[in-house]
């Protein structure tokens, strides 16, 4: 069995590996674990703490950490940051503000990311732009958790239905979770997000959200990539 280690930026997308990822991929031979970015530690009182994106050297140095701790060929190593907010001390970061297709963006990004991490056994992952543009994918199954907001879900899905939920925008105002909250004051992303997430269901996610979808896609191909490998290598 792959072990699939992921570091994700917080406690919604720690949670989503939890309830979401590691199960869909357990049918696929690989068993998927995660922990949040790790931003501070107190010897002290060994205690650590974890969560927030806030300079990606202080994430580097957690994935190395981990990338050293399991050194073993079937282990593999993704993240789950996300592209809103992302910031400027990441590798490339400078170079892919110019870039206007997020697409390309994003995909420069993880291409920097992945080149200054140096190991085959890392697949970067950056969300387009953030958690929440899995949600915005159908903001129906809003319904499930806020009952009685039938308008300002009528609301959201009205501005999801002729978008391309990946590229609402970046802007302060205008990202997938501040729609969202402006609707619903009252949005809570760890606990009704992953939970609006897991009703929405991967298969609309992955058609809705392309470079989702292509990062499901990679890690479903873990176990018979490394099949390949070793096959390979014996020969």
């Amino acid at each position: 069995m792959i072990r699939l280690h992921v570091t994700a930026e917080g406690q919604t997308e720690l949670s989503f590996v939890r309830a979401v990822l590691a199960p869909h991929l357990a049918k696929w031979g690989i068993f998927a674990d995660a922990r949040c970015v790790l931003t501070s530690r107190d010897n002290r009182v060994s205690r650590e703490y974890r969560g927030g994106l806030l300079s990606y050297v202080k994430a580097k140095k957690d994935i190395i950490s981990w990338l050293k701790e399991d050194n073993h060929s079937e282990c593999r190593f993704t993240t789950m940051f996300d592209l809103y907010a992302l910031p400027e001390d990441f590798p490339g970061y400078n170079r892919a503000v110019g870039i206007s297709d997020r697409y390309e963006r994003v995909r420069f990004l993880e291409d920097a990311m992945s080149k200054d991490i140096r190991d085959n056994r890392f697949v970067p992952y950056i969300q387009l732009h953030e958690f929440e543009a899995m949600i915005l994918s159908d903001p129906q199954k809003l319904d499930w958790e806020y009952l009685d907001h039938e308008e300002a879900i009528e609301n959201l899905v009205a501005l999801g239905k002729d978008k391309n939920p990946e590229l609402i925008n970046d802007g302060v105002m205008t990202a997938p979770s501040k729609r969202i909250i402006k609707e619903i004051p009252e949005y809570d992303k760890v606990s009704a997000g992953v939970s609006v997430v897991q009703r929405i269901g991967l298969d609309t996610l992955r058609c809705r959200c392309m470079h989702l979808g292509e990062w499901l896609l990679k890690l479903e191909g873990l176990k018979e990539d490394f099949t390949c490998q070793e096959s390979s290598e014996r020969t």
